[in-house]
Formats: C-alpha cells, sequence, structure tokens
C-alpha cells in the first residue's frame, strides 16, 4: 500500500481501506503538506476530496460559529437548517460537475478615507464548498510561503510582521510604503490560474476554482460577471490572494539578495580620528611602564584627557551614515501593504521602487498606487498596519555591567500608536465628541445612546472589551501608555451613558457602582459575582501576539459553545422530541440575546447557551411555523 498524490490511498488497497482513510480530512491534509516543499511535485486527483462528506462536517465545524452566516446569500438561504442531506446534495452536484456557485451577494462597508469597499457575501453552501477548498490549498501553498509575509496565515498577525520590522529595519534611512490599486479587485484571473497549475495539475480542482473566481456578483439584486479580482468576503480570497502574492515576496527576496552590498559600513571619519588620538593616549603616550612614573595630578590629568575623547566618540556617528558601499533592503507584507526599510540613497529608494512598480506590472498585472506608495525619511514616521514607524536616531548614554557608557536606541526601530486612531476610535463608538473653544479642541465624553437598552452587564462588557481590543492591538507600541486617555474618555463616557440609562448625575453612578472600583454584580452557580471596569492598565508587552485574532475590532460580547456541533449532527438525535436514528437539521440563531424565552424552544437555547438546535426535519420544519411549543 502506498500513497498517491493529492493525498488519497492508491487503488491497490481494499475498498474499505480506502473509504476509511477518505474518511479522515485531518490526515488527506497532513500528507498535502508533506509533498509541499518537495519542488517539482505535481498534485493530483485533489478533486475527488470534495467527494468526502466528513471534509464538509470538519468545514461546518469551522465556520458555522459566524455571525455572518445567518445572512442570505443571493440563493436566500442561511446556515439555518444545515443537515447530512444538504451537504450530501452538494457532494453529488460536484461529483456529476453540475455545481455552480451562487454569485456573491454585494454590498459595502465604509472605508477610512470615506470610500467604500466593496464585500461579497457568498451562499451558505457555497462556504462550505469554499472552506472545503481553502482547506487543501492552504495545506499545499502555506509551507511554501515566505517568511516574509504575515497576513491571513496561521500564526501569524500584525503583530508578527511589526516586531520583524522592529528586529530587521535597525539602521535604515529611508521607508517606501506600498499600496496596490484595489487589489482585491484587480487580481488577474488568468494569471492566477498559471501560478496554481505550477503545482496543481488537476483540471477538475482548476476548473472549480474558475468557478468561484467568475461567479459574478448580485447587487440590488443585479446580475454583474466579474472580470478580474476575488471578491471580498470570500472564504478563499485571503489563501488566493496569498498564493498571488508569493510572487511579489519572491521577486523582493532575490532583489534584497542582489541589492546588498558590503560586509559592514567603514568607519566615519571623525571617529577614525578621535579614535586614533585615543590609542595613542593610551597606548603610546600614557603605556603601562610610562603610567607608574605619573605623579597622582599627571595621572588624574590623563584621565581627563581619555575621558574626554571617549565623550568626543560618543557625539559622532560611528560608522558613516553615506558609505555608498554598504547597502541593504528589507521587506514585510501583510496583504496588499508592504513596507521596505532601505540602507542607502534616495535615489536607490526611488529605484527600488521604479523595479517593483515594473514587476507589479508586467508580471502580476497590478498598478501601485501613486498616493499612497511614498518615499519617507526614516526619522519621519512611516504608517503601516495603523502603527507609525520610524527611526530613532537620539543619543541616550547608559552604563552597561562592566561599568563603560554605551550609546543606546541610535538606529533602532520605534513603534508608536497615531493619535488619530484612538482618537478616531472613540468617535466610531460615539463616546466622544469634540468641541473647539477659542481655537482650542476639546475632548467632551458622551452617553451611547444604542446600549441604553442593554443589561448593566451587557453594557460594562462591551466597553471593557472595546478597551481591550485596542490595547492587545497597540500593546507591542512603544508609546501605548498614550491609551491610558482612551481608557479616561471612556470610562467616563460609560459613567454618563448608566447615567442616561437610571436618570442619574455622575455621582450618583459612582455611589451606586462603586467610586474606587466601578463595578456590575452578576448571579452565577457558584453565587454572586462582579465584573469590574478595566483595570488591567497599558504597559508595553514585548513578546508578539501570533494569534490572528488581534487584528480583528472587538465584537460586542457573547458566549463561546465548547460543545462539538458535528458530534450532535452525527448522534442523529432530536434534541427536542427525543427521536432517535432520524435525519436532523441545525437550526441557527444570530444572537442568544435576541431571544425572548417566550417559547420553550427559545428557552431550552438559552439556559444551554447555545446558538444552535439539532432538531429533526418534522420538529424544524413546525419550529418555523410556530408550531413547536
Amino acid at each position: 500500500m502506498h500513497m498517491a498524490k493529492g493525498g488519497s490511498l492508491s487503488l491497490n488497497t481494499k475498498k474499505g481501506k480506502v473509504r476509511e482513510a477518505l474518511r479522515n480530512p485531518i490526515d488527506v491534509l497532513n500528507s498535502l503538506k508533506t509533498k509541499a516543499c518537495n519542488e517539482g511535485y505535481h498534485y493530483e486527483r485533489l478533486y475527488r476530496n470534495l467527494y468526502n462528506e466528513e471534509f464538509f462536517l470538519l468545514a461546518y465545524q469551522n465556520i458555522y460559529a459566524g455571525e455572518g452566516n445567518m445572512t442570505a446569500g443571493a440563493d436566500g438561504k442561511t446556515i439555518d437548517g444545515m443537515g447530512m442531506d444538504r451537504i450530501q446534495t452538494l457532494i453529488e452536484s460536484l461529483k456529476n460537475h453540475s455545481y455552480q456557485p451562487n454569485p456573491a451577494r454585494r454590498t459595502y462597508i465604509e472605508k477610512k478615507n470615506g470610500k467604500k469597499r466593496p464585500l461579497g457575501i457568498p451562499s451558505f453552501d457555497d462556504k462550505l464548498v469554499q472552506e472545503v477548498v481553502r482547506m487543501i490549498l492552504e495545506s499545499i501553498y502555506e509551507p511554501t510561503f515566505s517568511n516574509l509575509s504575515h497576513g491571513f496565515r496561521p500564526n501569524r498577525s500584525c503583530h508578527t510582521a511589526l516586531q520583524q520590522i522592529q528586529g530587521t529595519f535597525t539602521g535604515v534611512k529611508w521607508f517606501i510604503e506600498g499600496d496596490i490599486c484595489g487589489f482585491f479587485d484587480n487580481i488577474d484571473h488568468a494569471v492566477l490560474i498559471n501560478v496554481l497549475r505550477r503545482q496543481i495539475h488537476d483540471e477538475y480542482f482548476i476548473a472549480l476554482l474558475w468557478k468561484f473566481l467568475k461567479a459574478g456578483y448580485v447587487e440590488e439584486w443585479k446580475y454583474y460577471n466579474t472580470y478580474s479580482g476575488t471578491p471580498q468576503g470570500s472564504i478563499i480570497s485571503p489563501i488566493l490572494s496569498n498564493i498571488y502574492l508569493n510572487e511579489l515576496d519572491r521577486f523582493m527576496e532575490l532583489y534584497m539578495k542582489q541589492f546588498q552590498s558590503g560586509k559592514k559600513r567603514q568607519k566615519s571619519e571623525e571617529y577614525a580620528s578621535w579614535e586614533h588620538k585615543l590609542k595613542y593616549l593610551r597606548y603610546s603616550k600614557y603605556t603601562k611602564g610610562k603610567w607608574t612614573d605619573l605623579t597622582v595630578e599627571e595621572r588624574k590629568t590623563a584621565n581627563d584627557s581619555i575621558q574626554a575623547i571617549r565623550n568626543e566618540m560618543l557625539k559622532c556617528d560611528y560608522s558613516d551614515p553615506q558609505d555608498s558601499g554598504y547597502r541593504r533592503l528589507f521587506y514585510v507584507r501583510y496583504a496588499d501593504d508592504w513596507l521596505c526599510g532601505v540602507i542607502g540613497s534616495k535615489q536607490d529608494a526611488e529605484e527600488i521602487k521604479a523595479d517593483i512598480q515594473r514587476f507589479l506590472s508586467e508580471t502580476l498585472k497590478l498598478e501601485l498606487s501613486e498616493e499612497k506608495t511614498l518615499i519617507t525619511n526614516a526619522r519621519d514616521a512611516a504608517r503601516f498596519l495603523s502603527y507609525d514607524i520610524f527611526i530613532a536616531d537620539n543619543d541616550n548614554l547608559r552604563e552597561d555591567k562592566n561599568g563603560h557608557t554605551r550609546r543606546v536606541h541610535n538606529g533602532k526601530v520605534k513603534l508608536y500608536v497615531p493619535r488619530e486612531k484612538w482618537q478616531k476610535k472613540l468617535m466610531d463608538y460615539q463616546a466622544l465628541e469634540i468641541k473647539y473653544q477659542n481655537g482650542k479642541e476639546i475632548f467632551v465624553s458622551v452617553h451611547r445612546t444604542y446600549l441604553i437598552s442593554n443589561d448593566d452587564l451587557e453594557i460594562l462588557q462591551q466597553y471593557n472589551a472595546e478597551i481591550r481590543g485596542l490595547y492587545n492591538y497597540y500593546k507591542i507600541a512603544d508609546n501605548v501608555s498614550v491609551l491610558g486617555h482612551f481608557n479616561y474618555v471612556m470610562k467616563f463616557s460609560m459613567f454618563k451613558t448608566f447615567g442616561a440609562k437610571y436618570k442619574l448625575h455622575i455621582s450618583g453612578v459612582r455611589r451606586k457602582y462603586g467610586y474606587k472600583r466601578f463595578g456590575v454584580k452578576y448571579q452565577t452557580k457558584q453565587g454572586e459575582k462582579t465584573l469590574y471596569f478595566y483595570e488591567d492598565g497599558f504597559k508595553k508587552v514585548k513578546t508578539a501576539t501570533a494569534s490572528p485574532e488581534v487584528d480583528y475590532v472587538p465584537k460586542v460580547y457573547r458566549n463561546n459553545n465548547p460543545t462539538s456541533l458535528i458530534s450532535r449532527l452525527r448522534a442523529k438525535h432530536c434534541e427536542w422530541c427525543g427521536a432517535t436514528n432520524v435525519k436532523l437539521e441545525i437550526h441557527h440563531v444570530k444572537k442568544l440575546k435576541d431571544l425572548k424565552g417566550k417559547k420553550r424552544w427559545e428557552r431550552l437555547m438559552i439556559a444551554r447557551k447555545r446558538k444552535t438546535l439539532a432538531l429533526c426535519v418534522q420538529c424544524h420544519d413546525s419550529l418555523h411555523a410556530g408550531k413547536l411549543d
């Protein structure tokens, strides 16, 4: 028995063993990974993994908790009612190649610059197929991706990208801030498919990807074709974009090697001159033999002379910052945003930018945004991933463990929280109003009307989640303590929100919930507990957060269900009428808090803290007909 290409067992095994092997998608994915770094290996027979219902169950487990699953796609369906029949119908359409993705329903989300970004909402059935495809593509390509890319990848995040910059960009003189025009909308389908065909020799699988790329979208319930791009909101968009831009990463890796010259910078003339004078004093004028002949006063004069020279050496650059024989280039990418650091001249930076622009245009059919692709002096701040990044050239001095005076921070990368980012977040949360008095800005905390209808615990959880979320994103910043201002405004906004809810002044709110520690009491099975307003502080953290969760804006607090949804689906046991060995459909609700608890099935879901209920077909039909109680 041996493994065939694509990670499936060869046909010379017994049918039962083949079926059993195919039923374990984790083994299939691991098999694909083992071949990923085998240069020249081609993946065949990938498509038949889409006949495996276990893959779809794993996909369902991966994506069922997303809040967007209760939003209907162009086919009018949501995740509600998912069951084995629906999966088997999907598999059958894939087997006979009649499967056709629905056009994504297009909506728009506001961008920071006031423009709108298109977002495609696929149907849930298409999401399931895309999740299976995503897992397969990730197993094939993730092990081969460059270490210089960080977006939408396992165990990588904005933090890992930023800390790679912090660790490698030391001493750079210029930044090149890269931005690709409408990247997701302008991916060239033919170029992408040609890149995929280098490793994937399965035309059925390639044809399926073509179907997703050409599925189009529906806007205001009219159908439009898509001629380029991957729809934002699509599950496979991130992996396809990384496959596409990995071509840029590899180009940059080669370019960096070719650009590099010189082993180290030459010493500056000024430093070398002072160093020569120091050596003369220490090794010629005041050698060990001569030193013993000096009087106490002469030794003091000699020490003062040596120290004066050392002080002058500390004032000037050790190496020549304009040394044309020493050049370095660094590069980091997160999704379609990238940053280069250049040790060299501004002309070098301009040539690098032009070469990248040429590669993107000629090879990937993409354009750089002239407006956003900037060459910035490294002493000024470059904006990347909502951080301000600059090189600190200060001459702070400190003593090392041996008592010698050393310079610190010279040429080090500094990461800062931009003021407008935390200020904008306060405005987005409607927690702040800015008033002007005598030409000066005055920050005024305001209550948040849309939170007043929530219960006390939910209001406090919301504020805590938002404060903790912003801190978690900026906690590696050198000036993260400035978030104390954000925290101050949020605290008084919370006081005013509770005040508006109970018609109290701030003093009355603090009297009710605590002066020193603001807390909301709530009941649990273990008794009464208290949740306090955020009090963990804003200290800089040195270790990067590899979880991609750090990149997301915090949502409203919600309960998470630890019980396996798939095991409940496999049990074939209706959780309402108790019938066994029956076909099940999973009933989904968007939020538990939306349930009023008037019906028994609502009270059951609330008591179990689950947004899902496994029902037989008859019970599920009765629920939607309003007859289940």
